[in-house]
């Protein structure tokens, strides 16, 4: 691991270090230890199947556009790249290349075709999380008591979402547009390196109209969109019982819709770019936003350490874990994003 990424994983642990020391590790051990082990289970088996769904999710795409892969391979090459999501300070999208880079070489389908089902799947994740975000920023107002910059903090943010959802989509099918966006980055990387520029310009143009090409299939196919976007949505309401169960095995009845409101807020955080999978920020933010809806600190924080040890670092672990078995090629490629 490369030294910058290492440091900033320290320094997220830190930030959560520090929050910890301010509440008291006391008080949050022995809210931890009265935990219903039950419960706790129950959100394990939880996470189990929202792998399950973003599976099945991603195979949509890839049978969308002929790609024959079974779901048990995928979703070991799910889980690497959301691990490598965590491990890098990339917004949550450092591991999406390399997913689509396995996909590639497993299923013998060109990398822009195998690039496609993977932004379209995220694409189908945007969908819902818009929707969630426009109810939270309602929520947030009238429930959480949050300060008025945060909130016009949080609407700038949704805006900006917005917008470069819209670009990224119209670039995706429309070819015009497509070959400008391309040939404008070309351009800057012919000021850096003229020899590469030379090299990778073609290849590049040829790339993006497979790849336009291919999102055009999907986009056609009803059934991504509408077996998809259901999916997606009830990804993201297991993610929220997910977090609810936490609380109920904390033995707190915690609103459902502040639980969602913190959810989503603290997924926006976390598609920052600033620390490897939001670690510390996102933490210390669910903490701050729990707390200041009146949940207890204590509670806040060991609630928020149960749930990132389920959905971050179990998964960091298990896709950590399934890594040497695509071999060498996809190890180089884990050691290039850190």
């Amino acid at each position: 691991m490369k030294h910058k990424t290492l440091l900033l994983m320290l320094a997220g642990i830190g930030v959560l270090g520090i929050m910890v020391l301010f509440i008291g590790p006391e008080k949050i051990e022995t809210t931890i230890q009265g935990a219903n082990p039950w419960y706790l289970g129950l959100a394990v088996v939880i996470q189990l199947a929202i792998y399950g769904l973003w599976t099945e999710r991603w195979a949509v795409t890839t049978s969308s556009l002929g790609i024959s892969i079974k779901r048990r391979h995928l979703l070991p090459m799910l889980l690497v790249g959301l691990a490598i999501n965590n491990l890098t300070p990339s917004g949550r999208g450092g591991g999406e290349p390399v997913r689509a880079y396995i996909l590639g070489k497993y299923s013998q389908s060109p990398t822009e075709k195998a690039f496609a089902t993977v932004i379209a799947d995220r694409g189908l994740d945007t969908f819902p999380f818009i929707a969630l975000a426009v109810i939270t920023i309602i929520t947030a107002v009238l429930y959480i008591n949050l300060p008025q910059w945060m909130v016009i903090t949080l609407i700038v943010c949704l805006i900006v979402l917005i917008i470069l959802f819209c670009l990224a989509l119209y670039m995706s099918l429309n070819r015009e547009f497509g070959d400008r966006t391309i040939r404008w980055v070309l351009r800057i990387l012919k000021r850096i390196s003229s020899k590469m520029h030379s090299k990778v310009e073609q290849r590049a143009i040829n790339a993006v109209g497979g790849f336009q090409d291919s999102m055009k299939i999907m986009v056609s196919d009803r059934k991504v969109l509408l077996y998809g976007i259901p999916l997606s949505f009830l990804i993201w309401a297991l993610e929220i019982l997910r977090v609810y169960v936490v609380f109920m095995a904390l033995n707190i009845n915690a609103p459902l819709e502040i639980i969602a409101a913190v959810f989503v807020i603290s997924t926006l955080i976390g598609m920052i770019p600033l620390l490897p999978g939001g670690l510390g920020a996102v933490d210390g933010m669910m903490i701050l936003l729990y707390s200041y809806a009146g949940i207890p600190p204590s509670v806040s924080a060991a609630a928020t350490l149960v749930e990132r040890l389920i959905s971050f670092w179990m998964t960091t672990i298990l896709g950590v874990a399934v890594l040497p078995y695509f071999g060498s090629d996809a190890m180089e490629k884990l050691s290039k994003k850190l």
